[in-house]
Formats: structure tokens, C-alpha cells, sequence
């Protein structure tokens, strides 16, 4: 049968997609890009914020007119959305034939199983219900380096999922309720999915859990972290390998000595804060104070120089003054952060912040949300500047989408997709292979992106 598929969502998220599709693929069933042509259609959905949770529920409605277009054509949803409102999706939209939640990866393969054989128009499968885990109705499931998997990544870079759920119970977050309790894979599993993936030409690798600082302390295994990447720096064929989502108080200095010492291991950390008021991060329930995160913060770049620094925050959250709000501007003037991401406040059903009041109108956090980025733009723009002349090593992603006769890529303290890029001029685009690691000179800079030309290396 042939399977439409919609991943939404973060990378974890597409990392269950990539397997679902795997799984898939590996039963006989063929994959296509053009949804009208599938017989079964697929969405694997996001619920973190209210504009995931839209943009998943208009994908479904979408995939659910086109399944009555074809008489016998399937619809699942999976993931998040799922997990978190499984009897409301079967009520408010008949046309769904299974839902299955973020622990229930394998469910796809069963689905199709049942799928191939019903007849026309028949429904293949009742919903999947999953037995409770502890008396409490929470994921468990993992994947492993045994685990069919089809990416969809582009062939020189791969996410690997190194753990995965969350044990933290910050007030705005829904994750651990969604994702079950946080469960790392071994050492041995990861890096055996890692010379896999060398073995299909993967270049950089790109790590990622809830929590990538806590792995392995949920199995008592201390020091993990710096031993894994220790043991994925020794893979033949990995040029990259890349740290996503990192927590400040689990990123310990032996994890900042690893990523410090380790030729293969970017110079980039990716730290998402949250905020810098103290007392917002109190209410916020998030670890650490601002004076603790600027201690934090120097350490890393006194051990680690010229790291690249990423972080997000949340603006908007219940009880915010404006002294609160400098406080965080403040904060980012200070640190000077290269890359900053700044999202309003989700006022979400299910996590403790939900019982206090969201009291920050909505235009005020707009406004909030425009004066950091303005802030970020302005650090940004200064320092791009300073970098012009600078020659740089960087991995080439392909022909830019904006520009036909221009090439992308991005240097190590670029993450694909949420981060800026560099856009190749006075080359030839078809001399340059997708995935080649080239030497460049930076020459100009168009916003938050560069600009740089190839150099022959001396």
C-alpha cells in the first residue's frame, strides 16, 4: 500500500516518523511524497503550544478531506496530539480510522497489517488502547539501533534521539505528561545507530532528547554524556556532532570539557533559559537564578572558546512585570547570545501554570516578543560585522531555496532549520557537492545569515 505522510512538530518528533516510516517500509509498503495517491494517510502531530496544536488540527481536517476523495483510503494520527487528546480527536472528527500516541510507534505497522486486508471503506482496525504503566497511563517506548528507519533528513546529517520523555516538571510544560518518564538509551545502541548512519554517508550527527544533559542518569550511570560522545568521536565517516537541548543544571564540567577537548564535538550549545528574573523563573518552577546562569555561562566560555550560544525564552508568563521583562533584556544585552529564539507564553490546560492567571495580555506579549528579537538583531548585526574577512570551515546543505544560482550551508555554530545560514557566492554550484565541508571566507552578511566565498585551502 502506499502511505502519505505529514510529520509536524520538533525533531524528536521526526525522529518517531522517521521510524514509523521505517517500520512501514520495511512490512512492503511503498512511501510517496503525493498525498492524493496514498491509500493510507498519516499525521504525526504537535500539542506543545496552542499554534502546534492548530496548525496539527487544520493538517488533520486537511488530510481528512482528501481520504474522502478515494473510497478505502485510511486516516491515522499520531504523536502528540494524540497522546494528549485521544477520545476528544475520535469524537470531533469521525473520518480518523486509528489514533496512536507517542508511545505507540509500532502502532502504524500493526494499523497496516489490518489496513491491507479490510475491505473497501471498512474500518481496518478498532482505536488502540495501551495498558496503564505503574498505574499510570504513560509512554515507554524507545527506539534502538535495530529499529527499521526511514529519514527524511537530507543524506549527509541524521538526528539521533539519545533519551527520551522528561522527569522535570516545569509549570509550563506538558512534555513529561505526553512523553512518559525520561528513559535513555545505552551507550552501546547509540553508537552502533552511529557507524549505521556513517555507513549511509551521514556527516554530522545531531543528538537530541528533552534533556540531553541528563542522559544516563536515569540508568545511575554516571559521567555518560562525556562517554558517549567520547565514543561517537571515535566513528569513522563523522565529520559533526552536534548537542541539542541542554539543560543548566545537568550540564555538568566534565559534559563542557568533552564538547571543550573533542575535535568532532561542534563549539555550540544550546541552552534553552526561559527567562532571567528570578522571580519568574520561581514560578516558572525552573532550576538556577540569573546570577547562577551568568556563572554558567562565563564557565562555558572561558573552557570553550569562541562558542557558539543558543537559547530560547518565554515572555508572557503569568505574573511578568515590566521589571521582570527588563530584567530579561537586561540579561540578554549582557550575554551577548548568538543565536536567541523568544516565544509568547502558551497558556496550556494540563500543566501547573494553567491554575494561574494569564495576565499578560496578548498584545503585550507581542510587543515583548518584538523588542528582544529587535534587541537580538541589533547584537547580531554588530557582530556579523566584525566577522567579515573571517575564514571558516562550514558543511554545504544544498542550492538555497531563495536564490537558484546560490548555495547554503552552515558553519558549526549553525543547527539546521532553527538556526541562520551562509549563502555560497563566486562558485559554481554543481562543483560543490551536497554535504561537502569546504573551506570560505565570510564577506558580507544579509541580516541574521552570511554571506561567504569558497577558498582554495593553504
Amino acid at each position: 500500500m502506499k502511505i502519505g505522510f505529514v510529520s509536524l512538530g520538533c525533531p524528536k518528533n521526526l525522529v518517531d516518523s522517521e521510524v514509523m516510516l521505517g517500520m512501514a517500509e520495511k512490512d512492503g509498503h511503498e512511501i510517496t511524497a503525493d498525498a492524493a495517491q496514498a491509500d493510507v494517510l498519516v499525521v504525526n502531530t504537535c500539542a506543545f503550544i496552542d499554534r502546534a496544536k492548530t496548525e496539527s488540527i487544520d493538517t488533520i481536517l486537511e488530510m481528512a478531506a482528501l481520504k474522502k476523495q478515494a473510497a478505502g483510503r485510511k486516516l491515522v494520527v499520531t504523536g502528540c496530539l494524540a497522546e494528549r487528546y485521544r477520545e476528544e480527536l475520535k469524537k470531533e472528527i469521525p473520518e480518523i480510522d486509528a489514533i496512536y500516541g507517542t508511545g505507540e510507534v509500532e502502532g502504524l505497522s500493526t494499523f497496516m497489517k489490518g489496513a491491507g486486508s479490510a475491505p473497501a471503506g471498512a474500518k481496518a482496525l478498532p482505536f488502540y488502547t495501551k495498558p496503564p504503566v505503574f498505574g499510570v497511563d504513560l509512554p515507554t517506548y524507545i527506539y534502538d539501533a535495530d529499529t527499521p528507519r526511514k529519514r527524511v533528513t537530507p543524506g549527509h546529517y541524521a538526528y539521533v534521539k539519545i533519551a527520551e520523555g522528561c522527569d522535570y516538571k516545569c509549570a509550563f510544560c506538558i512534555i513529561p505528561k505526553m512523553r512518559g518518564h525520561y528513559r535513555s538509551r545505552s551507550v552501546e545502541s547509540i553508537v552502533q545507530e552511529a557507524h549505521q548512519l556513517a555507513a549511509q554517508g551521514v556527516k554530522e550527527l545531531l543528538l537530541i532528547s528533552q534533556d540531553s544533559t541528563f542522559y544516563g542518569i536515569d540508568r545511575g550511570e554516571r559521567g555518560a554524556l562525556p562517554t558517549l560522545l567520547r565514543a561517537l568521536n571515535e566513528v569513522t565517516g563523522i565529520e559533526w556532532i552536534r548537542l541539542l537541548y541542554l539543560y543548566p543544571t545537568t550540564i555538568t564540567s566534565e559534559v563542557i570539557d568533552a564538547i571543550a577537548d573533542l575535535d568532532k564535538v561542534v563549539k555550540y550549545i544550546d541552552l534553552p533559559l526561559q527567562h532571567a528574573s528570578d522571580a519568574v523563573l520561581k514560578r516558572m518552577k525552573r532550576p538556577g537564578t540569573r546570577k547562577s546562569y551568568v556563572r554558567l555561562l562565563e564557565n562555558i566560555r572561558a573552557r570553550i572558546p569562541n562558542v557558539a550560544l543558543r537559547t530560547t525564552f518565554i515572555v508572557g508568563f503569568p505574573g511578568e512585570t515590566a521589571e521582570d521583562f527588563a530584567e530579561l533584556e537586561g540579561f540578554i544585552s549582557e550575554i551577548g547570545f548568538d543565536h536567541v529564539g523568544v516565544f509568547t507564553y502558551s497558556h496550556e490546560e494540563g500543566t501547573s501554570a494553567h491554575e494561574l492567571k494569564d495576565d499578560v495580555p496578548a498584545a503585550t506579549k507581542k510587543k515583548r516578543q518584538d523588542r528582544l528579537m529587535a534587541r537580538q538583531r541589533d547584537i547580531v548585526a554588530a557582530r556579523q560585522q566584525a566577522r567579515l574577512g573571517e575564514k571558516v570551515r562550514l558543511v554545504v546543505d544544498g542550492q538555497s531555496p531563495e536564490h537558484e544560482l546560490v548555495l547554503q550551508g552552515r558553519l558549526p555554530g549553525q543547527a539546521p532549520e532553527i538556526d541562520p545560514v551562509v549563502y555560497l557566492t563566486d562558485c559554481d554550484p554543481s562543483a560543490i557537492a551536497k554535504g561537502a565541508f569546504i573551506e570560505a571566507e565570510i564577506v558580507g552578511a544579509e541580516g541574521y545569515d552570511l554571506v561567504a566565498r569558497p577558498v582554495e585551502r593553504a
